[in-house]
């Protein structure tokens, strides 16, 4: 059982009469990957900005559990660095300002994201990809044991998409920090995190694990034909009870090894099929069932 390493109590943010985040109450296990989830302007950075002492709270309050209570790296927006300075000397900067400073120690922290053949290269002349990793490691410094960043892949090409991704699994696994990370691309987020939030208009409407989305998702054969209604009837006479009309189509959630067949009885039976493939219910698909419309890009 992994233990609980921060939870909010009814968080609230208010600027003026305007709520951007009501009565917030999540829970982060320790040495996992938290993915929130949410539009843009959905409250996701007020929450984080009040978790990581950014931002006070209207009311409500947080709790980093245990011996973890000695601080929380942060990375929001994007980091402050001197672009005419290399990473080492950025991170010196930092170490030194959390009095954890040793040349071992920075290359420690260099070696973690992924850039110790930076060298002298200039943080300027550095791609986005390579900035974002730079600043999860001055969200390292000083040792946090949870660290929050906001959309650390945005703007990103796949290939620092993918930097970003092992770095952060590196973090969980190897070295059993915690991380809470927004992000609007979720297909990417579906791929790395282990529990899941969704904000939408300033409250937190659902958590759950990557294992509790795998029931609620997983996949399900989409059929299409001529005569939906006649089509119905012989899928049940396969012996295929959970059929279901879905709008215009035929949903089946069980038997994806039977395509092949459900085809061929279709179509001996004269009917002409559309459409019959298997749907794979993503992060995505199910964010958007449960917030309705489309998600900002």
């Amino acid at each position: 059982m992994m233990n609980t390493i921060l939870t909010t109590q009814n968080l609230t943010k208010k600027y003026g009469d305007k709520i951007a985040a009501g009565n917030i109450n999540i829970h982060i296990r320790e040495g996992e990957i938290y993915g929130l989830i949410g539009r843009n302007g959905a409250g996701k950075t007020t929450i984080m900005r009040m978790i990581s002492g950014l931002s006070s709270p209207t009311s409500g309050s947080y709790e980093i559990h245990g011996e973890h209570s000695r601080g929380v790296g942060v990375l929001i927006e994007s980091p402050g660095v001197y672009n005419n300075r290399s990473a080492f000397d950025n991170l010196r900067i930092k170490c030194i300002a959390m009095g954890c400073y040793s040349k071992e120690y920075v290359d420690g922290l260099l070696k973690t994201v992924g850039l110790t053949d930076t060298g002298k290269k200039k943080v300027g002349s550095f791609s986005l990809g390579m900035r974002q990793r730079l600043g999860i490691a001055l969200a390292l410094a000083g040792d946090p044991k949870l660290i929050v960043l906001d959309e650390p892949i945005n703007g990103l090409d796949p290939q620092g998409i993918a930097e970003v991704r092992e770095t952060l699994e590196k973090l969980r696994d190897e070295k059993g920090i915690t991380v809470m990370v927004s992000s609007h691309i979720l297909e990417e987020l579906g791929k790395v995190a282990d529990s899941f939030g969704i904000i939408n208009n300033g409250e937190l409407i659902q958590e759950f694990t990557s294992e509790e989305l795998e029931r609620r998702c997983g996949q399900y054969i989409t059929v299409n034909t001529d005569d939906n209604e006649k089509a119905m009837e012989i899928i049940r006479s396969l012996g295929i009870e959970n059929a279901v009309l879905s709008g215009s189509k035929i949903r089946i959630d069980e038997h994806l090894d039977q395509t092949a067949a459900i085809n061929k009885a279709l179509v001996t039976a004269g009917l002409a099929v559309d459409e019959i493939h298997t749907t794979n219910i993503s992060l995505e698909d199910y964010y958007l069932s449960l917030t309705g419309g489309k998600h900002d890009d």
